[in-house]
């Protein structure tokens, strides 16, 4: 793997790996924090710090970050930087996994409730908790107040084993390293949320560092446990190496942008229905299955509301079928409607930085609307031009007599020539009019009678 920034090692001090969490977390950036915590066991690094600013993400990518982050042999911290960064969602659940959880003074976490790739937000569990103990009002209520006990339970059987799922999973994490494991239970439950003051107070997190260099002078000397193994860290000296993430991820996280996504995907249905119009074309083919192709791996790594996938290709669909079924614009309208709702609903599920601009939507409908109205406008024009080919194409036409001939002869007509007869004697190079067709054989009249001058008498 190729690394964007290196730091040269010095014989007496140790060394230490910076990872950057910026943004929404998907596969790319999980893969690049494993590919970091992994690159920074070989170098026999003493710390790991990964700075974070992260509004969330998706749940497998997280999982896989902490468990590389519990499995590590070097101590993990992840600092919330900088000011008025933040550790939500996901975030909340990576900042407790770490061996110590330290915040810059004006960041805030929480909000940790799951949210389904639907878009909907998981439930409340039929007996929410206030800081973990249950107030003595709170009873339950009897299956016939206000309808039955089942209609009383928040969501469905599977949303709550998600929320029970996230609740046991937050809380093992907190207990693991003595956090308050309370909190986290209501990050989940209620969506809670600390500034770093309250964190720290309520033994959410361990330290509140103003900069980097304030953080390690914070961890000097600080004892931690790794694996069942109790390390005192020394930071006094470390030299601190940042390890970028490499031009695969980089690409992997630019096709994982949901715009471009459906950037490639609409480019790779147009590719194809173009290369449909011109056989042999090559190019438009090879670029569209490309594109379709990259497209498929982003809608794999995304989370997709498939009624939205759907309206976007049945929207496509339209707006090719009114190239070859002109309607007037309608199918075409139809289409772009249908690509508007589905734009909006295929990346809106809810979770921090996986949803679609409405600008980029907007933007895309205006296109295709130029678009439509001028093959609406072409079409038009092709039906007042009339038959551009076989016999509605000739009559009417003008061709130019190849020599004088009267009865039968022969006239150039469109770049051919073609066996003409006409009841009146046409000179070579007189314009003809095409009358009639019988056959192979065109009926002509002079388009203009030329005029002759009588010769004078002779005296």
């Amino acid at each position: 793997m190729v690394w964007a920034s290196q730091a040269s090692s010095v014989a007496a001090a140790g060394t230490g790996v910076i990872l950057q969490l910026d943004g929404p977390l998907g596969v790319a950036t999980a893969e690049y924090i494993i590919d970091g915590i992994e690159d920074a066991a070989t170098k026999d690094a003493e710390i790991i710090i990964i700075l974070m600013d992260t509004p969330g993400g998706l749940v497998e990518p997280t999982r896989d970050i902490i468990q590389a982050i519990l499995a590590s042999n070097i101590p993990v911290v992840t600092y919330v930087s900088p000011d008025g960064a933040r550790a939500a969602s996901a975030g909340t659940y990576i900042l407790l996994a770490s061996h110590i959880a330290a915040m810059a003074p004006t960041t805030h976490l929480g909000a940790a409730t799951p949210v389904s790739l639907t878009g909907d937000d998981a439930p409340d569990p039929p007996t929410p908790l206030n800081r973990g103990v249950r107030e003595p009002d709170d009873k339950p209520k009897a299956p016939d107040d206000e309808g039955d006990a089942e209609s009383d339970e928040a969501g469905t059987a599977m949303e709550r084993k998600v929320m029970n799922d996230a609740i046991a999973y937050i809380r093992s994490l907190a207990e693991t390293h003595g956090r308050n494991a309370d909190w986290a239970e209501l990050a989940v439950r209620e969506a809670a949320t600390l500034t770093a003051a309250e964190a720290l107070e309520q033994n959410v997190i361990d330290i509140i560092a103003a900069s980097q260099a304030e953080l390690l002078a914070a961890l000097d000397g600080r004892e931690v446990t790794v694996n069942s193994r109790v390390i005192e860290l020394d930071t006094d000296s470390l030299v601190m190496e940042t390890i970028e993430p490499s031009w695969r991820i980089k690409i992997l996280s630019t096709i994982a942008n949901p715009q471009v996504a459906l950037l490639l995907m609409l480019v790779g249905i147009y590719g194809l229905v173009f290369e449909g119009w011109n056989p042999g074309a090559i190019v438009p083919g090879v670029v569209g299955i490309v594109c379709l192709l990259l497209a498929a791996y982003a809608l794999q790594v995304l989370p997709v509301n498939y009624a939205g996938l759907a309206l976007i290709i049945v929207g496509m669909m339209l707006i090719v079928a009114e190239a070859f079924v002109p309607s007037f614009g309608a199918l075409g309208l139809g289409g772009i409607i249908a690509f508007i709702f589905g734009s909006i609903m295929m990346f809106d599920s809810g979770i921090p930085g996986f949803g679609v601009s409405i600008g980029f939507v907007v933007t895309f409908s205006i296109i295709m609307g130029v678009g439509l109205l001028w093959l609406v406008s072409f079409v038009v024009k092709l039906q007042r031009r009339g038959a551009v080919s076989g016999k509605g194409s000739i009559i009417g036409g003008t061709g130019v007599a190849t020599k004088t001939f009267s009865g039968a002869g022969m006239i150039w007509l469109e770049g051919e020539s073609w066996q003409a007869e006409s009841q009146v004697p046409i000179e070579k190079d007189q314009e003809v009019v095409i009358t009639a067709m019988d056959g192979l054989v065109l009926q002509v009249e002079p388009l203009q009678t030329p005029t002759t001058v009588d010769a004078e008498p002779q005296s």
